[in-house]
């Protein structure tokens, strides 16, 4: 992940207000986030393309046109690379717009998420589906299933108490896991309904896109915290999967 591109990305007042255009409705397309910018299409899609390439957005084609999504990920490699070592001054506007891009996200239907990891599918997919690896990611947890459409799944920590169950709704090794979630590390958020999600992995060159969707998750303040803990999960799964050690994130 390339911290000056987020930068440079952040550093334009345009691409700024198409993140503020996103964090108010995100899935956008070019057409309405055009309507609001005083500019042509071209530069529109200019300023989308660097907010896409530094990881700043993610897109998925409808029909014909493309929809543009937030990707909290890069705020938080930015967030937890930086933040502790510089003064508060420097950061504060980065740790605002982090605080509203999670605080969106939970306002929304459904949370997406991108990132790409120096690594083959079926790695990737060992990761996700073996107790063994999981706790390196998962904040400690070994993940126990047989990863069978219908079987149960538990995130469990090592004293055996649960911080995710669920069940398996679809296993296409190693490009795709759909699964219900279930919270359950404290009693306001075992009164959550039960929400989905799947994993995408999609070879991308010498490694994999890895697209993460959350989804029919209440319209509950709790939620707020869940953005923060999917972009921790998946940067400790990239830090991982590529230098074998456990990503160290300071709350």
């Amino acid at each position: 992940m390339d911290s000056e591109l987020i930068f440079k990305a952040l550093a334009d007042p345009s691409r700024r207000q198409l993140l503020d255009l996103l964090y108010n409705r995100d899935g956008q397309s070019l057409s309405e986030l055009e309507a609001e910018l005083p500019m042509s299409r071209f530069g529109v899609m200019k300023h989308l393309r660097l907010l896409e390439e530094a990881g700043l957005i993610t897109t998925e084609k409808i029909g014909r046109e493309k929809h543009h999504y937030l990707n909290p990920i890069p705020i938080q490699f930015v967030y937890d690379r930086w933040v502790s070592k510089f003064a508060r001054p420097f950061t504060s506007q980065l740790t605002e717009l982090k605080y509203r891009l999670e605080h969106e996200m939970s306002e929304t239907r459904s949370h997406r998420y991108q990132i790409y990891i120096q690594a083959a599918p079926e790695q990737i997919w060992q990761a996700l589906t073996d107790g063994d690896i999981s706790p390196n990611y998962y904040f400690g947890t070994r993940v126990e299933s047989s990863f069978e459409p219908g079987a149960p799944y538990s995130c469990k920590f090592a004293d055996g108490s649960v911080l995710i169950k669920g069940e398996i709704i679809a296993s296409e090794p190693p490009h795709r896991l759909v699964q219900t979630f279930l919270p359950q590390w404290e009693e306001a958020a075992r009164a959550l309904p039960a929400s989905r999600v799947t994993w995408l992995i999609e070879a991308a060159g010498p490694g994999s896109k890895v697209t993460l969707l959350h989804e029919e998750l209440p319209n509950d303040p709790y939620v707020e915290g869940f953005a923060d803990g999917w972009s921790r999960i998946l940067s400790s799964l990239k830090t991982y999967m590529e230098t074998g050690a456990v990503l160290k994130i300071s709350d």
